[in-house]
Parts: C-alpha cells; sequence; structure tokens
C-alpha cells in the first residue's frame, strides 16, 4: 500500500496532564499521599522560593495539603500552607516533571521533551531541560535535594524515615 495516500496525522495534544491526573486518583485511590516534583526554575512557576533547592521543589499534593486543588491540561494550581503561611500555588504544566507516593515512591517521570519549546527560564535563558539535580533510578528521576510543603496544617504525624535512599519506580 502506498503509504503517500494516507492522510497526515494531526499533532496531538501532550499527555502530561492526563497522565498526571490519572496517577494522582491511582495513588489517593490507594490510601497514599501524592507528591510531585516541579521544575521552579522558571519566574511562571508560583512556589514559595525559600523551599527551593537546585531549581526543584517537591510538592505534597493530596486533599489535606492541597485545598482548592485544580489540574486542568495547562496547569495545576492549589493553595497551601509553607511555614504557616498561606499561599497560591500556580504551576505550568510543563513545570511538573514527576508525580510519586511519599510512602513507595510508585509514579511517573514525565518526559522533558513534550513541552520543550515552552521550558525557557527568563532569567538565564538556559532551556529548563537542562539537568537540575535529579538522580535518575530506573528510569526515573527523583529530586536529590527536593522541599517538601507543609501538609496545610495537618496534625498528621511525620513519615517514618526510609532505611534507603528514595527512588521512583516506573509503572508500566
Amino acid at each position: 500500500m502506498n503509504q503517500s495516500n494516507n492522510p497526515p496525522i494531526p499533532p496531538s495534544t501532550p499527555k502530561r496532564p492526563y497522565l498526571l491526573r490519572a496517577f494522582y486518583e491511582w495513588i489517593v485511590d490507594n490510601g497514599m499521599t501524592p507528591h510531585i516534583l516541579v521544575d521552579a526554575r522558571s519566574t511562571e512557576v508560583s512556589v514559595p522560593r525559600q523551599f527551593v533547592k537546585d531549581g526543584s521543589i517537591v510538592l505534597n499534593i493530596s486533599m489535606t495539603a492541597a485545598n482548592n486543588l485544580m489540574m486542568d491540561n495547562d496547569k495545576v494550581t492549589f493553595n497551601a500552607r509553607f511555614g504557616g503561611r498561606a499561599m497560591s500555588i500556580w504551576l505550568p504544566m510543563w513545570s511538573i516533571m514527576a508525580i510519586y507516593s511519599r510512602e513507595t515512591q510508585d509514579g511517573l517521570h514525565f518526559p522533558l521533551e513534550e513541552y520543550s519549546e515552552n521550558m525557557q527560564t527568563p532569567e538565564s535563558g538556559m532551556s529548563a531541560a537542562s539537568p537540575i539535580a535529579l538522580a535518575t533510578v530506573g528510569g526515573a528521576a527523583v529530586s536529590e535535594t527536593g522541599t517538601e510543603a507543609d501538609d496545610g496544617g495537618q496534625d498528621e504525624p511525620p513519615p517514618p524515615k526510609p532505611t534507603k535512599r528514595p527512588a521512583l519506580r516506573v509503572v508500566k
């Protein structure tokens, strides 16, 4: 069959927002705490800058930590408390690098290429696709120094200290 007769394939929408929502739901349905790893180097990302380490931040997006959580195809927004202070968080979808469960580290690392044209950091002009203190474990990335946000002022005890270094596992 001649392939020149096939109609051109239109560009598809990014998969990241759909996979983010699906993994969030899976993590919550299994009674675990969803966390996201965010590239916070761009001024378009609204997070508490004092908690950003090496250009990234880890945020707890559980129902007890994130109020008015909204995940649409372009952004993630919510309100949370950091050091007892309320703040509105605004994350362009391209800034979210991974979602995982705090308890098991099961999750998904998103490929940088999907949003590469959007990932310019204005202050440096450098592409956000450049490395930012990530350790790759089994094909997934984990922030080595990412900071976790407050849990919204809830009296939840801290998780037990892991006996080994945390890592994300790729779920197929």
